[in-house]
C-alpha cells in the first residue's frame, strides 16, 4: 500500500468518527475510535499485522535516521507557537507520544501519566515537556542523545495503556469537558512549561470535550507529524 493509499483510508475513517460522535452511539464511537488509534500508531500497540504509517517512521528512526530533518508538520495552525519550523525526525515521534500520555492519562482518565524519571533516565531526555518551544539549535542537540530504542518502548506503552483508556470511556465523558485543576497538572508535572510556545496548549486543551481529545492528540494530531517524515522516507 502506497502512501496516497494510507492516508485515504485514515482520512475517511477520520471522517466517520466525526460524524459518529456527534451522535450517542458509544459502541460505534468506541469503534471507530480504536480504528482510527490503530491506523496512526505502531502495529504492535494494537495487533495489526500490516505495517502502518507509525511503523514507517520508526523503522527508519531505528535505523540510525534519528537526526535527520524534517518539517514540524503538514499544517500552519500552531506553527506561530513553535519554536522552529524544522526538527529532527525522532522529535517527531517524542512530542506526539509525549502530548498522547499527558491528555489521555490526565485529562481523559484523571490518573497518573506513564512518562516519569525512569522513562526519561531510558529515553535520555533532557526534557519532560512535549518539546514545542525548543529552538533548532536546542532540539538538535536534545535529539543526538536520545535512546531511540527506550523511546519506541515508550511509545509503545503509551499507545497500548490509550486503547484502555478510549475503550472505558462512557458517552457522558465523552461529551463533556475536563476541570481546569486537571488540565493545570501537566504544568505543574512538567508536561508543558511557561514559555507561551508551550503554554498554550492547555488553553487549546482545556477548550476541548474528550470527544475532541479523540480527535485531536489521539488521532488526527499524529497526521499533522507523521506525513513530513513519510515524504523524507517516501519521497
Amino acid at each position: 500500500m502506497n502512501k496516497e493509499e494510507m492516508y485515504k483510508g485514515i482520512n475517511a475513517k477520520f471522517e466517520e468518527l466525526k460524524v459518529a460522535l456527534e451522535g450517542d452511539g458509544l459502541t460505534k464511537i468506541k469503534e471507530l475510535t480504536l480504528e482510527l488509534h490503530a491506523m496512526v500508531h505502531p502495529a504492535e500497540v494494537s495487533g495489526r499485522t500490516e505495517k502502518t504509517v507509525a511503523d514507517i517512521v520508526l523503522d527508519y528512526v531505528l535505523a540510525g535516521h534519528q537526526n535527520d530533518i524534517v518539517p514540524r508538520e503538514t499544517w500552519d495552525t500552531d506553527l506561530h507557537y513553535a519554536g522552529t519550523k524544522t526538527v529532527p525526525i525522532c522529535w517527531q515521534l517524542w512530542h506526539t507520544y509525549r502530548i498522547e500520555d499527558l491528555v489521555s492519562n490526565i485529562l481523559m482518565a484523571n490518573g497518573n501519566q506513564i512518562f516519569n524519571e525512569e522513562w526519561q533516565k531510558k529515553i535520555n531526555s533532557s526534557i519532560t515537556d512535549t518539546g514545542n518551544a525548543l529552538e533548532f539549535d536546542e532540539v538538535v542537540a536534545w535529539a543526538k542523545d536520545i535512546n531511540v530504542a527506550e523511546l519506541k518502548n515508550y511509545m509503545i506503552a503509551v499507545g497500548k495503556n490509550t486503547r484502555q483508556i478510549l475503550s472505558g470511556l462512557t458517552l457522558e465523558q465523552i461529551k463533556s469537558m475536563v476541570p481546569e485543576e486537571w488540565v493545570m497538572r501537566i504544568l505543574e508535572e512538567g508536561g508543558v512549561t511557561t514559555d507561551f510556545r508551550s503554554v498554550w496548549l492547555l488553553v487549546f486543551w482545556g477548550r476541548l470535550t474528550i470527544g475532541g481529545m479523540i480527535l485531536t492528540p489521539m488521532t488526527s494530531h499524529h497526521m499533522m507529524h507523521l506525513p513530513t517524515s513519510i515524504d523524507k522516507i517516501l519521497g
